[in-house]
């Protein structure tokens, strides 16, 4: 797209409203799909294997562009790459509308997830626009809203299909998407911050097919089975390409990702824990719905609909909204490990709550707004952390490859949640026990206590900004 010499800058209010839109409009198309997969199956006749493609496919996409993408931002320029993004997010949502058949679905829901460059290329732009002291704030409350879409989508997604057809669930964030796109190319000025150079295309292969081999076969085991030859057949072959990846990246001259930056102590220590925030956050979107919907003759559900299901979820989407606009005066306070910290806290607490007291309808919702706390602290720092840990033109990238660790969380809390819950199905009522329930929350408590653990090893600000060397520590 061009840019003229000298762009005129947008207010960094402006900047953040615009990448806000798209932001939030990505977010809500992860969830928004997923309490409607049983009138999707019902309208196209597909089976149950089949329609869970639409969740499968999108998260495969995203996870091998958002690294891409990220870089990409960081060679050729983040707005022009984020328009171009956008643009292809509106027509995989319009294709994704106007489908009537699985495949054509499926095939939106692909160019949807490819889209997922867009919390990167938003990260990396509000640090090259945003005055130093506003950074934190902003990218805190930009990363928050991968929660808050990630909730609301859960929350309108009954609402929606209610009322209206599963094609507005598509119809609806598109007019989102068109607005973004249209914003950004008239208020994002080009950055001048630019890693000039390629994209290392052999290790983007590896790369993405290393992904794509390890997130299907973790979202294909609680079919499969853990233990079953498939499953880890296509993990062993991962790990394996993944490990090829690594030996190309070192010995290449321009490498998609610099391994000596994802050495940095306070890049893997908060990648480590992104994953384990990861399970934390999404895990909860199938976790809590599903409980209150299980019919109250199981001694434990509460019988909800899909719509009420999804009300259990805004208390922690309010909360993660609140949490967002005070990310930055917590982190120039007490700095982003201890808001990260807190937040995994805060979040094993939630899950602690879970496991011990649901019999009550108050009893979720404070968890669930715990839960909302929690992870819109952790969500923040995680970003915030990654920011600080690398040079400016390494943030697209950098803040990338931590998207992909959180949505590889999620894809694996989710599969060890279904896995736990189809484990202690009872053989008289066809429905998981309250016991199956109970260790799913335990499990994400548990997931959230490694990170805690993991996050006291994350560098302090006060050593970054000295510049001591922490690569090694």
């Amino acid at each position: 797209m061009p840019q003229s010499a000298a762009p005129r800058r947008s207010t960094p209010t402006v900047t953040l409203a615009v990448l806000s839109l798209g932001a939030i409009s990505y977010s809500l198309l992860q969830s928004l799909v997923a309490p409607a997969l049983p009138d999707i199956q019902e309208a196209t006749g597909a089976s149950a294997s089949a329609v869970s493609w639409i969740l499968t496919s999108y998260l495969l996409a995203a996870s091998v562009a958002t690294p891409i993408l990220g870089r990409l931002g960081d060679i050729h320029g983040k707005e022009r790459v984020l328009f171009w993004v956008l643009v292809a997010l509106a027509v995989g949502t319009l294709l994704s509308a106007v489908a009537s058949s699985l495949p054509l679905l499926i095939a939106g829901r692909v160019i949807q997830g490819a889209a997922g460059g867009i919390f990167p290329l938003a990260f990396a732009i509000l640090r090259d626009e945003f005055p130093r002291e506003r950074v934190a704030g902003a990218i805190g409350m930009m990363s928050s809203l991968l929660g808050i879409g990630g909730g609301l989508g859960v929350v309108l997604a009954g609402v929606i299909v209610d009322n209206l057809s599963y094609h507005w669930l598509f119809w609806i964030p598109l007019v989102a998407i068109v607005l973004s796109a249209a914003l950004t190319w008239r208020y994002i000025p080009e950055s001048p911050v630019r890693a000039p150079g390629r994209i290392n295309w052999t290790g983007a292969v590896l790369l993405s097919a290393g992904l794509s081999l390890l997130l299907l076969g973790v979202s294909q085991a609680s079919t499969w089975g853990w233990g079953s030859p498939k499953t880890l057949a296509m993990i062993v072959v991962a790990v394996l390409v993944l490990i090829a990846w690594v030996r190309n990246e070192t010995r290449t001259d321009e490498p998609l990702v610099d391994m000596r930056m994802m050495r940095i102590r306070g890049v893997w220590t908060t990648n480590v824990a992104a994953l384990m925030v990861g399970v934390g956050l999404y895990t909860s979107f199938i976790l809590i719905p599903q409980f209150v919907q299980e019919p109250t003759s199981t001694g434990y559900g509460f019988g909800s609909s899909v719509t009420a299901a999804g009300v259990f979820l805004l208390p922690s989407t309010i909360a993660m909204l609140v949490v967002g606009q005070f990310t930055g005066p917590i982190e120039r306070r007490f700095g982003a490990r201890a808001s990260l910290i807190a937040g995994c806290v805060v979040t094993a607490v939630a899950y602690g709550m879970l496991a011990v007291a649901h019999t009550e309808h108050w009893e979720i919702y404070v968890a669930s707004g715990l839960l909302g706390v929690g992870l819109g602290l952790s969500f923040a720092a995680l970003a915030n952390l990654i920011v600080v840990a690398v040079r400016q033109d390494q943030t697209g990238i950098a803040t990338g490859m931590n998207t992909v660790m959180r949505t590889i969380g999620g894809a694996v809390g989710a599969q060890l949640a279904g896995t736990l819950l189809a484990g202690g199905v009872v053989a008289a009522t066809g429905l998981p026990s309250e016991g199956a329930y109970t260790a799913g929350f335990l499990m994400c408590g548990g997931a959230l206590v490694v990170a805690v653990l993991v996050s006291f090893g994350i560098p302090t600000r006060a050593r970054v900004r000295a510049g001591i060397p922490v690569a090694a520590d």
